[in-house]
């Protein structure tokens, strides 16, 4: 069930590429990203209602609280600098640069939470990086 999560979100990023383009074009890319983050707001929180998720709240540890909010730093400032990086260039040249996190995010995850770094993924964080300097250059 993980991988047809895993495409749909795939799929929806993309779309989400696309239209954002769309949508920045003569619009200060910081107001934008704030508009895009009202809706994405709207749309959790109704999620959080619909499935009467609200109940779980006041059991969200200091931990978990801590690291959300770090997280959700982290996303704004990837969103504001993706938002400006698309008002700036082309899409086809954006996207590919922005989906190095992939890489990068193999690499944190074996430095940090310990995950197994094997030959495969050393391939695919080649094969992406390179695939990317191909795509942007």
């Amino acid at each position: 069930m993980w991988f047809f999560f895993a495409l749909l979100s795939a799929v929806f990023a993309a779309l989400t590429s696309i239209l954002a383009k769309v949508g920045v074009e003569g619009v200060n890319s910081n107001l934008a990203t704030a508009i895009r983050t009202v809706v994405v707001v709207v749309m959790a929180w109704g999620m959080v209602f619909l499935t009467n998720a609200q109940s779980g709240l006041g059991d969200v540890s200091r931990k978990s609280w801590i690291f959300l909010i770090l997280s959700g730093l982290a996303t704004g400032v990837s969103w504001l600098c993706y938002y400006k990086a698309l008002q700036l260039g082309k899409t086809s040249k954006v996207v590919p640069v922005d989906k190095l996190s992939v890489v990068i995010t193999l690499i944190l995850a074996f430095v940090f939470l310990h995950e197994q770094f094997t030959a495969k993924s050393l391939v695919g964080c080649i094969l992406i990086g390179a695939g990317t300097m191909v795509m942007v250059l």
